[in-house]
């Protein structure tokens, strides 16, 4: 009873996580209009910063800035940055809806990945999931329509960047703690965006506050209850509720953008987070 008690916790943090980061998506919509998104990536991993110096603090941790693999830990910041970029990006010219579908693909992808690059064994069933999740895909983007665009290929980059990061993510867990990674995804993503931001600089006043502090603020709120989602419950678990982003893109791409999404966007969000959640099911099946 404890455990399921515990589980639950953990999937009432996912929730709240994933709440947070479609808040923050639908600001950065509006926000990435007027400034660069090296300007909106550097509030990001400012307010990252602050994060990990607060659970370095929670933990007891004096050493949050050695890292046992710091390479990994560079590669998987510069990760970061890449997905995060072009998810922001793909905000700019697709509607929210449209992004997150096609952004959905990201945990069939680090499935994928993760044969090739953690020689992980995948069954048939899975491999056929995972081609079904692809064809979702193709169904939103629909390239041979007069409405393709090859801005809808941004997304299904950024989707590829998050797969390299979890898998990452995944690996150095097995050299340092949380907020050793929280503290190297801060401190390489705020010197790399700083000196993108100063060449790609936009103006900024008081007003500007009304999008950075919310950004800053709902990025690191998204993470943080990540973390204690994770802590309280298996991967397995709190991984299908990522697919509730393409409910809140949808709900607040119509409040707050008057986007509708069509048919063809709803088949291949379906026809991905189910195809998704089948991939999540028979992993965990394999690691239990």
């Amino acid at each position: 009873m404890k455990f399921k008690s515990r589980e639950t916790l953990g999937i009432i943090f996912a929730i709240i996580a994933y709440f947070s980061f479609s808040i923050l998506d639908a600001i950065q919509k509006t926000a990435v209009i007027h400034y660069s998104i090296f300007q909106l990536l550097f509030i990001k991993y400012t307010f990252v910063l602050l994060l990990g110096l607060i659970e370095a603090k929670r933990a007891n941790n004096n050493n949050f800035f050695r890292s046992n693999n710091l390479k990994l830990q560079i590669i998987r910041s510069l990760l970061s940055i890449l997905e995060s970029g072009f998810f922001v990006l793909s905000f700019k010219h697709l509607s929210l809806a449209n992004a997150h579908s096609i952004g959905a693909l990201a945990p069939i992808i680090i499935v994928a990945l993760s044969v090739f690059i953690l020689n992980e064994r995948v069954s048939i069933k899975t491999w056929i999931a995972i081609f079904i999740g692809f064809i979702g895909v193709l169904i939103i983007i629909r390239p041979a329509s007069d409405v393709f665009s090859i801005n809808s290929f941004i997304p299904l980059l950024a989707a590829f960047f998050l797969g390299l990061y979890q898998i990452a993510t995944k690996k150095i867990t097995e050299y340092d703690a949380p907020e050793v990674s929280l503290f190297y995804s801060s401190l390489v993503g705020i010197v790399i965006t700083s000196i993108m931001a100063f060449n790609f600089w936009q103006p900024v006043n008081f007003n500007s506050l009304y999008f950075f502090v919310p950004i800053g603020l709902f990025f690191s709120l998204g993470i943080y209850f990540q973390i204690l989602a994770l802590k309280n419950a298996r991967a397995s678990i709190i991984q299908p509720f990522h697919y509730t982003l393409i409910f809140w893109a949808i709900i607040f791409g119509f409040f707050f953008y008057d986007d509708v999404p069509d048919l063809f966007t709803i088949i291949g969000a379906i026809i991905i987070t189910t195809s998704g959640i089948f991939v999540i099911n028979q992993t965990s099946k394999k690691i239990n």
